[in-house]
């Protein structure tokens, strides 16, 4: 159903793309299926490349920044894992969440030192199941970087940090300029903290019904959960404006 409710989209003239904390290497599960051909944004921004994984930019974070987050991180007994050019690099290939995310991406990590190659950080990974310390993390690299770097929750127990300009808002501007079409001329939909900075930026946002009461309250309109179809509900009921 959700790739029916995109072929729609394209028959009625409007483009369809993603943005993930991601790898572009790791969403080639949705790409394939959705036949996505426009510009796709991975690392929450931090790389634009081609449905064929070609880098269109890439924005990436200075090395003395990077290894002063990886300190914080490690400050508060989290995990760090590196996104050095194409290397997802951990210190521990099984420490928590490791394998799922392997799973996830559909790729292994390079298991070494994570602050020994800074060259090209496009992400750095805050990890921990301790959800409460994940907020103060969160908190505490957004006050230690203020506007030198972008810092967010991607899930409860991952907090992302990657270049200031690379962030799901800052996708929507990349994708203004590369694509031609005003941002309040696009939807965006999504489901986690680091997603209001582009239902702020789009013309009109969709939460979907996972989300927390503080994301959906962000978006200018809540579909369903993941589990109840809540992508093809609201791209059919608020975009294509099926009854």
């Amino acid at each position: 159903r959700a790739i029916r409710a995109v072929e729609r989209l394209r028959e009625r003239g409007i483009l369809f793309t993603i943005t993930s904390g991601r790898p572009p290497k790791g969403m080639k599960m949705v790409i394939d299926p959705l036949k996505i051909s426009e510009p796709i944004a991975g690392f929450n921004g931090g790389m634009m490349v081609r449905p064929d994984f070609t880098v269109i930019e890439a924005r990436t974070l200075p090395a003395d920044t990077a290894r002063k987050v990886i300190g914080i991180i490690r400050d508060h007994k989290a995990d760090p894992w590196v996104y050095n050019g194409n290397d997802w690099i951990v210190s521990n290939a099984e420490a928590p969440h490791v394998a799922r995310e392997q799973w996830t991406v559909k790729f292994p990590p390079v298991v070494g030192k994570v602050d020994e190659k800074l060259d090209q950080v496009v992400k750095i990974t805050g990890v921990s199941d301790d959800l409460a310390l994940m907020k103060r993390l969160e908190h505490d690299l957004q006050q230690a970087l203020g506007d030198t770097a972008s810092a967010a929750l991607s899930q409860p127990y991952y907090v992302d940090v990657t270049n200031r300009d690379a962030n799901k808002g800052g996708v929507v501007m990349t994708l203004e300029r590369l694509l031609g079409i005003p941002a309040a001329q696009m939807v965006t939909l999504g489901d986690q903290p680091n997603d209001v900075l582009m239902f702020r930026k789009s013309g009109m946002s969709i939460a979907m019904g996972q989300a927390s009461a503080e994301v959906q309250k962000q978006a200018t309109y809540v579909s369903t959960s993941c589990e109840e179809e809540g992508f093809a509900n609201g791209i059919e009921k608020y975009v294509l404006g099926d009854a």
